[in-house]
């Protein structure tokens, strides 16, 4: 099962107990995939049409709780279409309640007009959450944690996107909108806007597990950062141990190492004995014994020698 999937698996068993929220949240379903249409004999129908099997159970717990609608009417009816599932409310009664509920016609129904949400039932910061959760459960997704952090929420329109971001930017989250084919998509990247989402939506177990796994790639990048960082040093204390060598070498092989004064000429020998020991190493083998900075002064002294006899021959430093 993907995250997403465990995201919205717990999220299902999650409802508010305050009628405000339920409502907010069936107002989030009705927005994402609700539409008001005309039957032939001229009555109205709601229609919620999904994918998603878990959007069903959610819905359809929500019509119960909030309107006592059950889907074994014949007027109020489930069905099937391909991939499809059609939740169907005929029963004007039902539909005037709904209407009237999620503000979509004025009191003597002479206008029906549908929006994504009425700004009265997202006043309060619970239904505010309870709408998000409502929209994810029907449109959005998380991706595998494990891979890259991204949540989103696929809307059909750019004003219904813009309600939902600047949603989630009222709780501090750092929401944006992308254009993705025909839709609007309602997105975020970091870790911990994401973690701060689930547990806003209430997917607590959820939040805890991502939050696992950004502790354990934490660890592991650190644990890559110190590696290379430690490699990268080593590749430079080889380079450096080669150079000193070849500079040493260079200097034995046409004036003598003899030609270097005591101290720099005990180093010389030192390195060119011990060409893998550090220069702390070499410090410790001198007599009297001489720490790592000293070592690395009479070395880079040997090195300006060396330079300056590959100048003289006309060798390229």
């Amino acid at each position: 099962m993907s995250f997403s999937s465990e995201v919205k698996e717990e999220l299902v068993k999650k409802t508010d107990s305050a009628r405000h929220c339920q409502i907010a949240e069936f107002a989030a379903f009705m927005g994402m995939s609700g539409n008001v249409s005309e039957t032939d004999n001229g009555e109205l129908c709601l229609e919620f049409v999904t994918e998603n099997e878990l959007s069903v159970e959610k819905f359809s717990d929500l019509l119960l709780r909030i309107f006592s609608i059950k889907m074994d009417a014949d007027t109020n009816k489930m069905v099937k279409n391909g991939k499809e599932t059609i939740i169907r409310i005929t029963r004007q009664s039902d539909v005037a309640k709904i209407l009237q509920t999620l503000k979509w016609c004025d009191d003597r129904f002479t206008q029906i007009e549908p929006v994504f949400v009425d700004a009265r039932i997202v006043a309060m910061d619970c239904c505010k959450k309870a709408f998000i959760r409502g929209a994810f459960m029907e449109r959005g997704s998380i991706s595998d944690p494990n891979k890259f952090y991204h949540y989103e929420i696929v809307c059909k329109y750019e004003e219904d996107a813009d309600i939902l971001m600047d949603m989630l930017r009222f709780f501090g989250l750092d929401a944006k909108v992308i254009v993705r084919k025909n839709s609007f998509v309602v997105y975020m990247k970091e870790g911990n806007n994401i973690t701060d989402t689930l547990n806003l939506m209430g997917a607590v177990v959820s939040q805890m597990n991502l939050y696992n796994v950004m502790i354990l790639k934490g660890i592991s990048n650190d644990v890559n950062r110190k590696v290379n960082c430690e490699t990268a040093n080593l590749n430079k204390t080889i380079e450096a141990a080669v150079k000193q060598i070849k500079d040493i070498e260079l200097i034995r092989d046409t004036v003598g190492l003899d030609s270097l004064s005591d101290s720099l000429m005990q180093v010389a020998l030192l390195r060119l004995e011990n060409p893998d020991m550090s220069l702390q190493g070499l410090g410790e083998l001198l007599d009297p014994p001489v720490g790592k900075s000293g070592v690395n002064h009479r070395l880079r002294k040997i090195g300006e020698k060396a330079d300056e006899l590959r100048q003289s021959m006309g060798i390229s430093v």
